[in-house]
């Protein structure tokens, strides 16, 4: 069906954007200093991401 996909692409969608979002994070620290509110966004990301890794049922 489209628009509807499995868990496991939505997991591996998941996994990329994490760590994405870790090299973004980073980046701007490196650039322009620590922000506690993006690392505390980037820690929630990760934790659902594994959530979703512990859940799949792939």
């Amino acid at each position: 069906m489209p628009g509807i996909t499995n868990g496991s692409t939505s997991t591996k969608t998941m996994g990329v954007l994490t760590v994405g979002g870790l090299v973004a994070v980073t980046a701007y620290t490196v650039a322009l200093g620590s922000n506690g509110w993006l690392w505390f966004i980037w820690v929630v990301l990760g934790l659902l991401t594994l959530g979703m890794v512990a859940t799949s049922t792939d």
